[in-house]
C-alpha cells in the first residue's frame, strides 16, 4: 500500500491555513480547485502520475493527513480532476476524481500511529507492506509499527522521492528473504 500525507506531500500548502473553503473546481481545470477568495490549491507536478502508476500496477492508495480541516482535503480530493492518459487506458484520455484513486482516507487531527493502525485494521495489509511518504520528519514514528517511512522534501512528492522509496521497500522485503518466487507477481517489479 502506498501511503500519502497531504499538506506539503502532494500539495503545496496546509488545507486548514492556507485556503479557505469551499474548494471547487473552476469551470474545466484540471488539477486545479480554487477557495472562496480564489486562491488555487493543485498537486506537485508528479502527484498525479504516481498515483496512476500505482493504481495501474495495483497498488492499494491511501491517505494519511492530521489536518485540523478534514472537510477541506476532502473537498480538495474531490475537486481535483486529473487526466489518465497512460497507455493502458482507452485511446481517448480520461478524466478522473482524485479522490476515485484513494481507497482508504484517515484524515483527522492525530498521531499518525493512529492513522496506520485504522490502515492496517480496514485492510489487513501488513504494516511491513506499507510505504508512508510525508514531508515532517516527526512522523517517521509509523517505522515502529513496520511502515517504511519516505521523508519527502520541500518542493513536495517526486519521482525520484517516490522510485527511491519503492526500493528501499523492495530491499527490505528481499532482506527478509519475502522475494522468493514472488518476483514476477510483484507490481513494483514493473517500475
Amino acid at each position: 500500500m502506498a501511503v500519502f500525507d497531504l499538506d506539503y506531500t502532494c500539495w503545496p500548502l496546509w488545507v486548514d491555513t492556507h485556503v479557505d473553503p469551499p474548494l471547487k473546481r473552476k469551470g474545466e481545470a484540471i488539477n486545479k480547485v480554487v477557495d472562496r477568495y480564489g486562491q488555487a490549491l493543485s498537486f506537485y507536478p508528479h502527484v498525479p502520475s504516481i498515483f496512476f502508476f500505482c493504481q495501474r500496477h495495483n497498488i492499494a492508495i491511501a491517505a494519511a493527513s492530521r489536518t485540523s480541516a478534514p472537510s477541506a482535503a476532502r473537498q480538495a480530493l474531490n475537486g481535483l480532476i486529473l487526466i489518465d492518459d497512460s497507455p493502458s487506458s482507452s485511446s481517448t484520455p480520461k478524466q478522473v476524481k482524485s479522490s476515485s484513486l484513494f481507497k482508504y482516507t484517515e484524515i483527522y487531527p492525530g498521531s499518525k500511529l493512529t492513522h496506520f493502525k485504522k490502515l492496517h485494521a480496514d485492510s489487513s495489509i501488513p504494516y511491513s507492506d506499507m510505504i508512508f511518504f510525508d514531508d515532517e520528519h516527526r512522523n517517521g514514528e509509523v517505522g515502529k509499527l513496520g511502515v517504511l517511512f519516505v521523508e519527502v522534501g520541500s518542493q513536495g512528492l517526486d519521482l525520484g522521492t517516490f522510485t527511491k522509496g519503492v526500493a528501499e521497500w523492495r530491499a527490505r522485503r528481499s532482506a527478509r528473504g519475502e522475494d522468493e518466487g514472488r518476483k514476477e507477481a510483484d507490481p513494483a517489479t514493473k517500475m
